[in-house]
């Protein structure tokens, strides 16, 4: 880090004004001083000049000083010397100053040497530092030790800048001096320094620029304790605080940062408006999430257009998306671009969507390529299916490789898919489980499916609870299977009734059934039925059967048919049959039969026949035969 500037010299004012002899504030504190001394200013400077004109050599130097601040070189300088040549300490720092700005640095830092020998701070940290420039760094660290002990702030601030690039271990306890005496830039390198230390033992490190990122720092890992990990983020928010308050924006953009995750959004947005204010674009860009996130994409269009003006890629890319929300591509596409030209590879992948949804999929293969090139792990798999599509399976199976091995869990997923449509099911399966291990609810279904066929209940137990826990009906429908299959026998009441109660079976079936699972609603129509509940058994096999479950068409006939409504039945299983259901159509064979219409009855049993299962197509078979006889007679 920089750690000289044009203005980092400091003034000495002399006994005059700080009886005391203590040094004039730090530079970055000056304009606390003028405000100090502007008022009556004029009169003061006339009492310093009278004073000054009888001899009084504190009143020369503090007069010099005033006129150094203001600017005043060719006015100071001859005051300055003379108090100077009266051995006043001040005066040859403040001599320094002068001769620095003037340009003339080596016999500047002469004064600066003749003031640190006599005890002066603000001398040895202006020789230190002018040492380093120089490269002599043994010289540099002596002065500014001198200084740092002395209690000088920006002393101890060098000397920790120093001290660091040097990879000295002491570093971090002159950053902390620094940082205890006010100095805003030590309190900012501190808390940043604090962050590093925990994410490294395990913490979370408190990043800025992801502002939708959600959550607070929580627990401990890698064998520290939880209290201290807690321990060192709030005394690093604590040093963030500071540096805030005293108006260093990058400090109130991470203060901002861990507000959000902790969820205190209100403190957070007044952090980030300060910091943005201040011209932070990261700041901007995240203020623009938090209002977006509260409803207010009018202001949040505001604060990312000035982000993305100065060159802020994810806030053009959140205009692009508000634009494209918005139905105006042509914007959407000229902010993504930008955001491309400052160097998001996001742009490109948000360009390659823009293009897809449009339908120019060339165009759309170009920019994920870009994307997936830079290594955006999202358009490397969405390239992938888009190659997939278009019938491309060698091109596209090392974009999804490259996805996955990057950690894009969607991309496992689609390779499983992708070696199972080859047979290689043990590939499939090591890119299922994979991606089942990261939370990706159809793989872990896929995962205990092949478990189901390879026997192994327990595991696939674990993945169907997982898959249908995300929400798979189909997972929650074959758990329901599993536990139903190890279900007892009901016991008996002792009246001959039979006890019923809601098992963790049904409740899983009923879940995929509510889901639209039409084989779950069929089976709780059927658990339904089982206790007597026959409205309750009539919905669910009717919503099934409306869905297209031949099933459920076929017992909602049986239902219906029991309770004396056989002609509603026989259109039930007329759907079914003509589904391919067999029983569906021997049950239409012997209505018909039954009702006297011999050649439908037939055709019927035909169908029964065709459609098996072997037991049906063999009773089909025999009432065919006997209504062949009956229409031969």
């Amino acid at each position: 880090m920089d750690v000289m500037g044009d203005k980092a010299t400091l003034f000495e004012t002399g006994r005059f004004v700080q009886p005391s002899g203590e040094e004039a504030t730090p530079d970055e504190s000056r304009d606390e001083a003028a405000d100090a001394v502007e008022t009556g200013e004029a009169v003061e400077e006339m009492r310093l000049r009278l004073a000054a004109e009888a001899g009084d050599v504190e009143a020369v130097s503090v007069l010099g000083a005033m006129l150094l601040r203001r600017g005043d070189l060719d006015g100071a300088e001859p005051h300055l010397r003379a108090a100077t040549a009266e051995g006043d300490r001040a005066a040859a720092n403040n001599l320094g100053v002068l001769l620095h700005q003037r340009g003339y640095p080596d016999e500047a830092a002469g004064w600066w040497r003749v003031a640190a020998v006599a005890g002066s701070a603000a001398a040895a940290h202006a020789l230190g530092r002018h040492c380093r420039e120089c490269g002599d760094e043994p010289a540099a660290e002596y002065w500014l030790r001198q200084s740092a002990e002395q209690g000088h702030a920006l002393g101890a601030y060098a000397l920790a800048d120093l001290l660091e690039h040097r990879g000295d271990a002491g570093a971090e306890r002159w950053m902390r001096a620094a940082a205890e005496r006010g100095h805003r830039e030590a309190a900012y390198r501190l808390a940043r320094a604090l962050d590093l230390k925990d994410h490294e033992q395990g913490g979370e490190l408190g990043e800025c620029g992801n502002p939708s990122a959600g959550g607070s720092s929580a627990g401990s890992s890698g064998g520290r304790g939880q209290d201290g990990g807690a321990a060192v983020r709030a005394e690093a928010e604590q040093w963030y605080r500071q540096a805030a308050a005293r108006g260093h924006r990058r400090a109130a953009l991470h203060l901002g940062t861990i507000l959000e995750k902790r969820g205190d959004l209100k403190e957070a947005g007044r952090w980030y408006l300060t910091s943005a204010k201040d011209g932070e674009t990261r700041a901007a860009c995240a203020l623009g999430f938090l209002l977006r996130d509260a409803g207010d994409t009018e202001n949040a269009a505001i604060w990312w257009l000035r982000a993305a003006q100065e060159g802020d890629g994810n806030a053009a890319n959140a205009l692009g998306a508000l634009h494209a929300e918005r139905g105006q591509t042509q914007t959407a596409e000229r902010w993504y671009r930008a955001a491309m030209d400052a160097g998001d590879d996001n742009g490109a992948y948000n360009l390659a969507l823009l293009c897809a949804e449009q339908g120019r999929t060339a165009q759309a293969e170009q920019w994920y390529r870009r994307a997936a090139y830079a290594g955006h792990r999202e358009a490397a798999n969405a390239l992938a299916v888009l190659l997939l599509q278009g019938g491309d399976t060698a091109g596209a199976e090392p974009w999804f490789s490259k996805a996955a091995e990057a950690g894009s869990v969607d991309a496992a997923f689609n390779l499983g898919i992708l070696f199972a449509g080859r047979g290689e099911e043990a590939l499939a399966l090591r890119w299922y489980e994979r991606a089942a291990a990261a939370g990706h609810t159809e793989a872990a279904l896929q995962v205990g499916i092949a478990r189901l066929r390879d026997g192994d209940e327990q595991e696939a137990e674990r993945h169907l609870r997982c898959a249908a826990g995300g929400g798979s009906a189909e997972a929650a429908y074959r758990l329901a299977a599993v536990l139903d299959a190890r279900r007892p026998p009901q016991p008996a009441h002792e009246l001959g009734e039979i006890v019923h109660e809601k098992t963790e079976c049904e409740e899983w079936y009923e879940r995929a059934a509510t889901q639209g699972h039409r084989r779950a609603q069929v089976r709780v129509g059927m658990l339904a039925a089982a206790r007597g509940d026959v409205v309750e058994a009539a919905r669910w096999y009717r919503t099934a059967a409306e869905a297209g479950s031949r099933n459920g068409a076929f017992n909602l006939g049986l239902l219906l048919a029991r309770e004396g409504s056989e002609p509603e039945a026989a259109v039930w299983w007329t759907r079914a049959a003509d589904a391919g259901h067999g029983r569906a159509a021997l049950r239409l064979a012997l209505v018909y039969a039954r009702r006297g219409e011999l050649a439908e009855g037939q055709r019927w049993a035909d169908r029964a026949v065709s459609l098996g299962p072997a037991e049906v197509a063999e009773r089909a078979a025999r009432l065919r035969d006997a209504l062949r006889e009956e229409l031969s007679a």
